[in-house]
């Protein structure tokens, strides 16, 4: 599977990539589809939805029943309106159903989708049913899917596929499929031989990639839409007050951080450059935290990471255009992002926040070190000191929101991927663990890691932080 620079950067609302954007898709899919059957379609009179595994441990702190009514109702996480979606699903519970594609009623609500905490479907952690019934409750169609991280939706033999054809470890066969054709880099030492045989930056390289699917103007056109979404996000974030939703009365620090330190250090001073950092990121996960406008970068709970280290690049540093730094800074951020996806995981649910914070921290990282004129082993060496130093890490939100310690945990990864790019560029690229070691040994700590790690709010934080949430 090649991964596009379009496909980790996905314009969507919080408060999850996984548990929110994804679930939406999946109903949005499975009501077009069924609808749209010439003989299933006219006699659909209700429908039925069981969510399993994380999706339902932590369903109720990522939205991911409203996510699926308003997906069932037709809506689509990236030009809904989150202002309004969220209203609209608390009417649906309480007036006693959905419009399933916004023209057929049926009675489900989201307090009537059927939770299965402690059941992993075999193929994923995020698992999720959906079935049509006729008049008399006899169901029509049935349809398993599968929200795989970073608002990835697959059924069970799209993920089937996906799973026979995952890179294999670097002492096993690997040969090429009759018929497959071969991506132009498809691990970090290949990414690094393209660069260095045809002269080119990590950003050229991915931008050959991209040209498989669009033109260099629709290429440089969509990333500048994406850093604009970005943007808007952070400084919604520093001006908005108030407490996040779902029970933690956690309050909204940004705000009350940008106006003391706009009043202190108007002119953005470089030696507070890691407070404005941390207070992008922090804007940026309280804006997802609150159910608003984001960018998977690549999934929602790591979403401030990226656009934190772009911010910082596009204040401190000095470029002729700003635009190319933009659209440089993503190439080379999505390189080594598409990586993480294609060759372990982004999914907190199948390796924990090492699979989020630490893909979106090596991202970054690559990133950073792209526009400041790093050498191609140089951007390399920042993501995988980037990574290294996330390894491990769990995903344990409280209360199953994310919020504790998702949000500063975010401008924690974001200070790591600059503080990677300083120790790279002290060097010459040369370094004693690789970017795809590293990434194979994220891999493999994910595979290894206890279930209640892994977004499913049953260990770490989730459980020796006491909380007391309002009742479902």
């Amino acid at each position: 599977m090649s991964v596009s620079l379009f496909d980790l950067f996905k314009i969507g609302i919080g408060p999850s990539s996984s548990h929110t954007v994804g679930p939406m898709r999946a109903a949005k899919e499975f009501a077009d589809e069924a609808l749209a059957h010439p003989t299933i379609g006219p006699d659909i009179a209700d429908v039925e939805v069981h969510l399993y595994g994380s999706l339902a441990a932590t369903g109720m702190g990522h939205g991911t029943l409203d996510a699926v009514v308003l997906g069932l109702e037709g809506n689509d996480p990236a030009t809904i309106d989150s202002a309004q979606a969220w209203a609209r699903a608390k009417d649906i519970d309480s007036n006693g159903g959905l419009m399933l594609g916004g023209r057929v009623p049926v009675s489900l609500r989201p307090s009537t989708i059927v939770l299965h905490p402690l059941t992993f479907l075999p193929e994923h952690s995020n698992g999720m049913t959906f079935a049509v019934l006729d008049e008399s409750g006899n169901e029509l169609e049935k349809r398993t899917m599968f929200s795989i991280g970073g608002g990835f939706v697959v059924d069970k033999e799209e993920l089937e596929a996906q799973q026979a054809s995952e890179p294999l470890a670097e002492d096993e066969s690997d040969d090429e499929g009759e018929g497959k054709v071969k991506p132009i880099f498809e691990s970090g030492e290949e990414l690094l031989r393209v660069c260095e045989e045809n002269g080119i930056t990590v950003s050229q390289a991915m931008l050959m990639r991209e040209r498989q699917w669009r033109s260099d103007s629709e290429i440089r056109k969509g990333i500048l839409e994406i850093w604009a979404v970005m943007e808007a996000c952070i400084e919604r974030g520093m001006h908005t007050t108030g407490v996040l939703p779902g029970g933690l009365n956690v309050r909204r620090r940004a705000a009350t951080w940008h106006d003391a330190l706009q009043l202190e250090d108007p002119n953005h001073r470089a030696d507070n450059a890691f407070e404005w950092v941390s207070l992008a990121a922090l804007a940026v996960n309280e804006e997802n935290a609150g159910g608003g406008r984001v960018v998977t970068a690549p999934t929602n709970g790591a979403a401030g990471i990226i656009p934190a280290v772009l911010y910082y690049a596009l204040t401190y540093l000095r470029y002729d255009d700003r635009d190319d730094m933009i659209v440089r800074f993503m190439l080379a951020a999505a390189a080594f992002g598409s990586l993480c996806k294609e060759r372990a995981s982004i999914s907190g649910a199948e390796v924990g926040c090492q699979g989020e914070v630490g893909s979106a921290s090596s991202m970054a990282a690559a990133g950073l070190a792209e526009v400041m004129g790093a050498k191609p082993r140089q951007v390399e060496n920042a993501a995988e000191i980037a990574m290294e130093h996330n390894l491990g890490l769990t995903c344990d939100p409280v209360g199953g929101l994310v919020q504790v310690p998702c949000i500063e945990r975010n401008a924690m990864g974001a200070i790591k991927s600059i503080t990677a790019v300083r120790f790279a560029m002290r060097g010459n690229g040369e370094h004693f663990v690789s970017f795809d070691t590293v990434l194979e040994t994220m891999r493999r700590t994910g595979k290894d890691m206890n279930e209640r790690y892994k977004e499913t709010a049953m260990g770490g934080l989730a459980v020796t932080v006491p909380v007391s949430l309002p009742a479902c």
